[in-house]
């Protein structure tokens, strides 16, 4: 549901504000659309304000993140560039909640993460953040259909309703007739759509992904960007891309250049459907 308040703070008269669920792909659209009207008087979905992160290793510190500030709105499409140990696996593993900054602050939908308890960071992460990494990370002896349903497993959901909904996942991916099939019996874009059913199982509004073409080849990373160009431009889902290659930063409409910690570039452009090669 969409409602509308009128800000009694001094906004202007009629100012209207979304309260609505994060997970509710109608409405981001709709905020979006409103936002970029100048009409919406809302945090954006990500602010990171001087962000900081020091690891220390024997006597050395070592500063993965450098007073790093962004903001994302909701909706977007990113891609994070830059060279290894340049702090984009910092920032991600940041973003996702995953890790805490040394100092500084992350806001995620308005809400500083540092004051959050730990339950409801791991709410958060199950229910409000998708995650797909170059590995996959299946668990081997189980099946597709058994991995996709994982996040729902924790919720204590039903379990017909974990399978119904897993089954529902894998098929818009394209893994229909392979719900009973391990990991070891999947190509690597297979097990890579199955990563990605499971990171959107649980309907989140932002998806994380770190490098999620690494492993595969061109055919199957053509695929996996097709599903995530869809996943952004129709249901609105906000997604964070980590890449080493260009031709896969071209999908997004945002590309954001780390180095040394600190964003070297951040430049928008229209996305690009693929800068893939012509099949010969």
């Amino acid at each position: 549901m969409i409602c509308l308040r009128v800000l009694a703070n001094g906004a202007p008269p009629g100012t209207a504000v979304y309260n609505a669920s994060p997970s509710d792909a109608a409405v981001r659209s709709k905020a979006a659309d409103v936002r970029h009207t100048g009409l919406l008087l809302m945090p954006p979905l990500i602010r990171c304000e001087d962000l900081w992160k020091v690891y220390r290793l024997g006597d050395v510190d070592v500063q993965a993140l450098r007073g790093l500030d962004l903001s994302i709105e909701p909706g977007e499409f990113v891609a994070v560039m830059g060279a290894s140990g340049s702090g984009k696996s910092t920032l991600m593993n940041i973003l996702g909640c995953l890790d805490q900054p040394t100092k500084g602050r992350y806001s995620l939908n308005g809400t500083d993460v540092a004051t959050l308890r730990p339950d409801r960071l791991a709410e958060i992460r199950n229910r409000h953040i998708g995650f797909v990494f170059q590995s996959f990370n299946l668990i081997p002896r189980t099946s597709a259909l058994e991995n996709a349903q994982l996040p729902l497993f924790y919720r204590g959901l039903p379990w017909r309703e974990q399978r119904a909904r897993a089954t529902a996942a894998l098929a818009g991916v394209g893994l229909q007739g392979r719900e009973h099939h391990y990991p070891t019996q999947l190509s690597g874009g297979q097990q890579q759509r199955v990563a990605i059913a499971r990171a959107l199982i649980g309907g989140p509004s932002l998806l994380l992904a770190d490098e999620p073409t690494g492993n595969l080849d061109t055919g199957s990373s053509r695929e996996i960007m097709a599903i995530l160009d869809r996943l952004n431009k129709d249901q609105g889902i906000t997604v964070i891309l980590v890449t080493h290659e260009q031709e896969i930063a071209a999908h997004a409409s945002r590309e954001i250049v780390i180095k040394d910690g600190r964003i070297q570039a951040d430049r928008r452009r229209e996305a690009a459907a693929a800068l893939w090669p012509a099949e010969a």
